[in-house]
């Protein structure tokens, strides 16, 4: 029996991490599918390790753009009206128009958006989003290569980009098969649902409420609740160094138990810095009462090339153990900065050495609490803030974090001051926090967490039998 061919859509590198680096493709393979990629991010075919077709140059219309921002916006409006809450609004992206037409594209944006006023206005200009990609070039070479290329299914590795609406109706209308998988845990009540495929996989059953919640037209019976990959590599042992090896390779003291400190980009956390300087100070005058001797791991995050950090790294070079992210820049904006093989083991050995993790409301902690380590949570304003009114606060406001069944899930760091009791907590009775954190985790993400590619094969076989 000939097998089904699987063809795994890559509209930018964001599904790398879960389908390439995984076992995925394997698990696609067991299940009787022939995958192909069709890919649009620059990793070539011999790092996809299957044959693979470059998706065509995408030339969007020149209104979808725009559209797509009018829409965001006109959803995250209709979220506020609906549900009574204002935190939608906190979602709205803007920058600072510095040219007439920058200006000229905030001003349609506002007037579009503000013309919707209801679900069904909101269907009407996805309408015409999609109906403008339909009529484009673009369209009409995916249809070719799909034509060539005959899969029995496309399988889109995000929903947010508005490239890939293109070629996602361009399979619907040669009656292919889609589904989508939702990427990261925070992206529904964002509003970046984007490409309309026929199915749709999820991280767990609360996603799935909140896609049709969001999304009354979708039906139940397109949603497949399968786990995200993301956390698949926390039970392969194979991954793992011994301690001295991994230690000496990234210059570290053999003598010292290491906590991590994990960076948030500029936007998320604009005095990231100040936190790790707190918590450098911390864990010198922990080691300096002879309670413990402690080092700290600071992973940053892999699109934040500020160095904002320096003058902290080299004021504590004695205890930091700089250990960046092993991505790749790609290209001139943030999103396209890439992951790759090497940091899928980085990471797993990174929370495999450090005994409990720091940082503001970074989904880390599930990477942590599969592992049985605390996360200790920030939330406290700089004593030398950068931006007037904000503070971490307004992060754990988000909806996701509406998830968390205790607050006793992380460790509260409510000020600087409390930052050694609170780290010497994590590090003396962790078993309380990490049961609660494992007990989110299991609400966010389908368990066994190491089973989900197997999971999603599973779905895509039921998809197309």
């Amino acid at each position: 029996m000939k097998n089904k061919k699987l063809l795994l859509y890559l509209p930018d590198g964001v599904g790398l991490r879960n389908f390439v680096f995984t076992n995925f493709i394997n698990h696609a393979q067991n299940a009787g599918f022939e995958v192909e990629v069709w890919n649009s991010t620059p990793l070539l075919e011999k790092e996809l390790r299957v044959k693979t077709h470059q998706v065509p140059k995408a030339k969007l219309s020149w209104m979808t753009d725009l559209r797509k921002a009018a829409y965001i916006d006109a959803q995250l409006n209709e979220f506020t009206k609906r549900f009574k809450n204002q935190i939608y609004q906190t979602y709205k992206f803007t920058t600072k128009a510095n040219n007439l037409k920058a200006l000229l594209k905030q001003v349609l944006k506002q007037l579009i958006s503000r013309k919707i006023n209801s679900l069904k206005d909101l269907r009407d200009l996805k309408k015409e989003i999609i109906g403008a990609e339909k009529k484009t070039n673009y369209f009409q070479a995916c249809q070719t290569q799909l034509l060539e290329i005959k899969p029995d299914l496309v399988f889109c590795t995000n929903q947010r980009p508005v490239s890939a609406t293109a070629p996602i109706e361009a399979a619907k209308e040669l009656g292919i098969p889609t589904a989508s998988f939702i990427f990261s845990w925070d992206n529904l009540p964002k509003a970046t649902m984007i490409i309309e495929p026929d199915y749709y996989l999820v991280w767990s059953k609360f996603m799935k409420n909140e896609l049709l919640l969001y999304y009354p037209y979708i039906q139940k019976n397109s949603v497949f609740i399968t786990g995200t990959p993301q956390f698949e590599a926390h039970r392969n042992i194979a991954l793992l160094q011994d301690k001295v090896s991994f230690y000496l390779e990234n210059n570290m003291d053999l003598s010292k138990t290491y906590i991590c400190f994990s960076g948030d980009d500029v936007t998320t956390s604009p005095d990231d810095q100040d936190y790790l300087r707190d918590v450098c100070e911390a864990v010198t005058n922990i080691n300096q009462t002879g309670k413990m001797n402690l080092g700290v791991i600071f992973r940053p995050s892999p699109v934040d090339h500020s160095g904002r950090y320096d003058k902290v790294l080299k004021d504590y070079k004695k205890i930091i153990a700089y250990i960046p992210p092993k991505w790749k820049q790609q290209g001139d904006t943030w999103d396209t900065v890439v992951p790759t093989r090497e940091d899928i083991a980085l990471q797993v050995n990174t929370i495999f050495h450090s005994d409990l993790i720091i940082n503001i409301a970074s989904s880390m902690v599930f990477d942590f609490a599969s592992m049985d380590k605390p996360c200790l949570y920030i939330n406290y304003l700089s004593k030398t803030p950068r931006l007037k009114n904000w503070h971490p606060q307004k992060i754990y406001n988000f909806i996701h974090f509406q998830s968390m069944p205790d607050k006793d899930a992380v460790i509260w760091l409510t000020s600087k001051e409390e930052m050694e009791d609170k780290i010497l907590e994590g590090l003396t009775n962790p078993k309380p926090y990490v049961e609660k954190a494992q007990n989110w985790f299991g609400i966010i993400n389908q368990q066994p967490a190491q089973e989900a590619s197997k999971r999603i094969a599973k779905a895509l076989n039921e998809i197309i039998d």
